[in-house]
């Protein structure tokens, strides 16, 4: 049992350790959704720098680039610049003094 324990231990920290490492590129990658029930915002970033996003159920395509903290996406010809915190479950993206808080679906 305690080999067992230990086992998991192990697994646990070295899944922490190589999430931590993870760069904010190859975090953002995927799907997210924010938003209530009647109102979802989706973004989906593709690895190749690509990005798709939802909003009334209409999609655009864009592209999107991050430097730093910084996400610029451009979508419709138009650039934003936000700054960014993301994890492996949320993404948080800030620009004049307002914040979208994002989950991973």
């Amino acid at each position: 049992m305690k080999t067992k324990l230990g086992f998991v231990a192990v697994a646990c920290v070295a899944i922490l350790v190589s999430a931590c490492g993870s760069s904010a590129q190859s975090l953002i990658v995927g799907k997210w959704e924010a938003g209530e029930t009647g109102f979802k915002l989706k973004v989906e970033f593709a690895p190749d720098g690509t990005a798709k996003i939802t909003m009334f159920g209409r999609p655009m395509q864009g592209t999107y680039k991050i430097t730093g903290d910084e996400l610029e996406w451009t979508m419709n010809g138009m650039s934003t610049k936000m700054k960014m915190k993301v994890t492996a479950t949320e993404l948080e993206l800030t620009s004049e003094g307002k914040t979208i808080k994002y989950k991973r679906v």
